[in-house]
């Protein structure tokens, strides 16, 4: 039997975040643009300024029926003849609404870039938005929400919403809407909504991909270039407060085997200097398989498969007047519930009587951001990041210099940013499970008052 030479590691290469080169279009559509040698499959994403809150109370959902439409005929196709072209060009095309606005996305190999811009332009600049198509969106989101509110993990999301935010804010209600609300919509009030926000000196397009042969200049002309529309500037956002004042909250599911937990308070936006310290505390804590949640909870107790700690930003402004979503969420037997909450508890508390260790903080350094090359292999990663960024009011080097902010980030850095993210008594947490069971073991841990809901 013959070996071959066991392959050895070659020279380490020098890597950063790409950066796009910044444009505009005469019609006022910003692009960022980034060349991607060997990336074949181009991603483009457009930022919408359509935001949740600019909803029509009473018709929240219209954003999510208004962007699943976009795609369901033009002006020159029917929804038939549109999604033929696509499959034609290898494209896929998908859209969605969050809080800071409509994303609309787009895949297709470079080949076919001009072809499938083209097919974009049109879902932009002249939706149909026909009664029929309308009608079945809206039936079929109809038909997802109860299996939303069937899913614990959604549904604890839903709840810790409702908890945070005021009654009058639309972050205190389901983002995709509620029966009540999707139920009112038809193709009149998506129309209007379409009319009122969307349009081309609001929006930016970006496009990642190995463009060698590509004229992008000419085929943003001949085709996002043609979308026209006024200038008006983006709606003021609206000052969102936020109540954190540690309680529980358990939605009954009678029967459940499982508690769904969500722990949360909300946070500073991207912008604040301390996101790169809490994002690597956070890390450490529950980032992975081997952060401190997961050791006791999961590999010293066998309590949960497994939980996690992030930072979600909600929405972000210019000035840094956002806010983001901190939290702690798994899932655990129903019988341990109240243990798995009090060692959370002890978790957190230890993390502020002893801080970090060097050795956490440098295995959360180097997943981190050694990871980010596979992390932004392909053009959608890269598009999608820069989406985010322009959605977030954040510069175009923002994630290349938060890689360098998080190697220089120290142990007593990190533990004081977690620590500040998750304090004890400033915690909303949310449990979707079995109330007779867990109700009473979780009053007796003292970490707030107790409040059941029907689920």
């Amino acid at each position: 039997m013959q070996f071959h030479p066991q392959p050895q590691p070659g020279q380490a290469r020098p890597w950063a975040f790409p950066a796009p080169e910044r444009g505009q279009l005469p019609n006022g559509l910003t692009v960022l643009r980034c060349h991607r040698p060997g990336q074949q499959v181009v991603a483009v994403e457009v930022s919408l300024a359509a935001p949740l809150e600019a909803e029509p109370q009473g018709l929240e959902g219209v954003a999510t029926i208004m962007a699943r439409a976009l795609s369901e005929g033009t002006d020159r196709h029917s929804a038939e003849e549109f999604a033929a072209e696509l499959e034609r060009c290898g494209a896929t095309l998908d859209a969605y609404a969050d809080h800071p606005g409509v994303r609309v996305s787009l895949e297709v190999p470079a080949s076919r870039l001009t072809k499938a811009l083209g097919l974009l332009a049109d879902a932009l600049r002249a939706p149909a938005f026909p009664e029929g198509e309308v009608e079945r969106l809206v039936r079929n989101r109809l038909d997802e929400i109860p299996h939303e509110l069937a899913n614990p993990a959604r549904r604890a999301a839903m709840t810790l919403s409702k908890e945070l935010f005021p009654a009058d804010s639309r972050m205190s209600r389901p983002r995709q809407g509620t029966e009540e609300s999707v139920a009112r919509v038809d193709a009149a009030a998506v129309r209007a909504f379409y009319a009122a926000h969307v349009r081309p000196a609001t929006a930016t397009a970006v496009v990642v991909g190995d463009l060698t042969g590509v004229d992008l200049d000419q085929a943003l002309a001949d085709t996002l270039g043609a979308w026209s529309g006024d200038t008006a500037a983006p709606r003021p956002v609206p000052t969102v407060t936020a109540d954190d004042t540690g309680r529980v909250v358990i939605v009954d599911r009678p029967g459940a085997v499982q508690t769904q937990l969500l722990i949360g308070r909300v946070g500073a936006d991207r912008h604040d200097q301390v996101w790169p310290a809490q994002t690597l505390g956070t890390y450490c804590l529950g980032g992975t398989l081997t952060s401190r949640l997961d050791r006791v909870l999961r590999e010293e107790k066998g309590y949960t498969y497994g939980v996690r700690a992030f930072a979600q930003v909600l929405r972000s402004t210019p000035e840094g007047t956002g806010l983001s979503l901190l939290a702690i969420s798994g899932s655990v037997a129903t019988e341990v519930t109240g243990p798995a909450l009090e060692d959370a508890w002890k978790v957190l508390r230890t993390l502020a009587a002893d801080g970090l260790t060097d050795d956490e903080r440098d295995v959360a350094v180097q997943n981190l951001v050694g990871i980010a090359p596979l992390k932004y292999e392909t053009a959608a990663s890269v598009a999608g990041t820069l989406a985010d960024q322009v959605e977030q009011h954040l510069p175009d080097d923002f994630q290349a210099h938060l890689y360098r902010r998080l190697a220089e980030t120290g142990t007593v850095e990190a533990t004081a940013a977690a620590v500040a993210a998750f304090p004890t008594d400033r915690l909303v947490t949310v449990l979707v499970g079995d109330a007779s069971v867990i109700a009473e073991p979780v009053k007796a841990l003292g970490i707030g008052d107790v409040r059941v809901v029907s689920g």
